[in-house]
């Protein structure tokens, strides 16, 4: 079998008898083709845009490079429509989400756009320019709720992205293209901060996790935020590994959003029987390795199929580093004690990240297969190896003899479950 790495793969020639199996998401085959599907998608809210006027102006919210979403695609086709209402391209911006992200070079601008790039205009969010936020209210746990100017001062607010697991928010895409996509910083690392029970050394609310949305404190806040910027509708895709789209919600931006939820954890969570000493995981490659961050999605899920005590190899070649400059300097705490209580004291979105994944790092043994300096990886609880071959040498020289190993080959797409998984799902 071939495992993504960056941009090349590792080949990986497991005996039969190691193989407990493959972790793969139950995907039937999609006739119709990605503009099918989107303008079906689309179909569904021209009501809502029959009541779009010319000279309008409209504001479209779509996602950064770190979240591929077919915007390539969907964006093109929803301009038609609004050209078609009337509205000109010069009267249509398109506002990429980037939360506290980096901001977009040109090309990555032109990948996000597609067609479009050179034809509409397009600008970063900017989480720290506090001239162009506004402040829209406060949640019912205290979140002040300040959203770039431009999504507030629109006639029209359109939100696209694309919708999968979210190892703490429950799910992306809907809401969250406002709350943190478009937030400020504080009420960004606010949101987050949910993740965390009240009081110091309680750890995280068990309800802020992986595929649930119900009783969520994070999805709540982020439900309030999106609730305050009003958008006219969504239009959210799904996506198979190979970043095709299977799948397109559209319409009231919760309703949508729920039932593109429930679509994806039908179809995107693999039931096991039981547990393995060792999961090789490859996040899927470029991008979905861009950076560690984006990675630690793919090592969430894949410690969900490992036994305790077991052994993680991740595939992440990491070309952009860690995704934040604060990331890794959080691994000065090395008590999860320590770590916790200096979040608290300072929450950063990043350090929350970084704490996840030094949680894991103490229960598993994991070999991070990536880009970085060997020194660093250690520095961040991990045993770091430049090649699968190597990781292997250090996976089978730590684990029992009898061992047996799980592939997740798109491991930042698939939750391994148990038999109880989907009680609170959407």
């Amino acid at each position: 079998m071939e495992l993504k790495y960056g941009s090349t793969s590792f080949a990986l020639d497991l005996p039969p008898e190691r193989l407990a199996g493959v972790i793969v998401p139950c995907l039937p085959p999609t006739a119709e083709s990605p503009e099918n599907l989107i303008n079906t998608a689309l179909d569904a809210c021209q009501s809502a845009i029959s009541l779009f006027k010319p000279a309008e102006k409209v504001l479209i919210v779509t996602s950064d490079i770190t979240r591929y979403t077919g915007s390539e695609v969907y964006l093109p086709l929803l301009v038609e429509r609004l050209n078609r209402q009337g509205i000109a391209d010069r009267d249509i911006e398109i506002l990429i989400a980037l939360g506290i992200h980096r901001k977009q070079t040109d090309h990555e601008h032109q990948k996000i756009l597609g067609p479009l790039y050179g034809r509409i205009r397009v600008t970063d969010h900017e989480c720290d320019d506090s001239a162009h936020l506004v402040l829209l209210g406060t949640t019912t746990n205290g979140i002040r709720v300040s959203i770039n100017r431009k999504a507030v001062e629109a006639d029209h607010l359109i939100l696209t992205g694309t919708i999968g697991f979210h190892y703490f928010a429950g799910f992306g895409g809907g809401r969250k293209s406002v709350l943190p996509g478009i937030a400020s910083r504080q009420a960004c690392m606010a949101s987050h901060f949910a993740v965390l029970n009240p009081g110091g050394g309680s750890g995280k609310n068990p309800l802020a996790t992986t595929g649930n949305l119900e009783g969520n404190p994070v999805h709540q806040a982020m439900v309030e935020g999106c609730a305050m910027a009003a958008p006219d509708f969504i239009l959210n895709t799904v996506l198979a590994p190979d970043k095709r789209i299977m799948a397109v919600f559209a319409g009231d931006w919760r309703e949508a959003h729920q039932a593109g939820c429930r679509f994806y954890s039908e179809r995107f969570a693999f039931p096991l029987r039981e547990k393995a000493a060792l999961v090789i995981a490859s996040c899927g490659g470029f991008p979905k390795d861009i950076n560690l961050i984006q990675a630690h999605k793919s090592m969430e899920y894949a410690s969900q199929a490992i036994c305790e005590g077991g052994v993680l190899i991740l595939l992440a070649e990491c070309r952009d580093g860690f995704g934040n400059s604060t990331f890794f300097n959080w691994f000065r705490h090395k008590r999860l004690d320590d770590f916790e209580a200096a979040l608290r004291e300072h929450y950063e979105i990043n350090g929350q990240t970084a704490y996840s994944l030094l949680q894991k790092a103490r229960r598993f043994r994991v070999v991070l297969v990536s880009h970085f300096p060997a020194q660093q990886v250690r520095e961040m609880g991990m045993l770091p190896a430049a090649t699968l071959d190597e990781a292997m040498a250090l996976a089978t020289g730590i684990l029992p003899a009898d061992w047996r190993a799980y592939l997740m080959p798109e491991a930042g797409s698939v939750l391994p479950t148990g038999p109880l998984y989907g009680k609170n799902v959407a």
